[in-house]
């Protein structure tokens, strides 16, 4: 239990509340569509949208990607806090290995001469390699790690959404069957 508290207590300083957003200074000309309550509700149909929005906005948004993903929520009436928090993924821990792990399947996506001409050492310059090589490389891999992990994210919180939900209506019934 006391890791559940500080989970939700690291949840509640970092995801931004309706008020701060409805009194922001930016945010107030649009603040009545930000803050329509479907936005904001835990469902089971906003809360993966809301999982998959952050997902991709946290991997392929370098910054801002909390307001990206506020932003991107309101046409797909995704849930904004669960957007918020799933950009929490790449952080300086995660980072790192993301890039690193793009630059390897983008280069195996786009075939064997991107990686094997920076082994061999023949490479023309580190800009070139920069820009023809590693850079579409990394682009590639992260595209197709940001569509994979939404794709995972959404479809793994509809799953988590429904056991939590079943085993809710498992104890509600077993409370009653101990009290008739």
């Amino acid at each position: 239990m006391a890791r559940s508290g500080r989970l939700q207590r690291l949840a509640d300083k970092a995801i931004p509340s309706r008020e701060s957003i409805e009194t922001h200074r930016w945010l107030k000309p649009v603040a009545s569509r930000v803050m329509h309550s479907s936005l904001w509700r835990f469902t089971r149909r906003s809360v993966p949208r809301g999982v998959a929005l952050g997902m991709l906005t946290g991997i392929l948004v370098p910054m801002g990607q909390i307001p990206a993903s506020a932003f991107l929520a309101l046409p797909l009436r995704a849930n904004i806090p669960a957007a918020a928090a799933t950009t929490f993924f790449t952080n300086p821990l995660t980072t790192p290995p993301l890039w690193v792990a793009a630059y390897w399947i983008g280069s195996w996506m786009l075939g064997p001469g991107a990686a094997r001409h920076v082994l061999a050492g023949d490479a023309p310059g580190w800009l070139d390699w920069l820009l023809h090589q590693a850079g579409p490389a990394t682009l590639t891999g992260l595209v197709t790690i940001a569509v994979a992990l939404s794709v995972l994210g959404y479809f793994g919180s509809g799953l988590l959404w429904r056991w939590w939900i079943l085993r809710k209506r498992k104890r509600r019934l077993h409370l009653r069957s101990l009290g008739a």
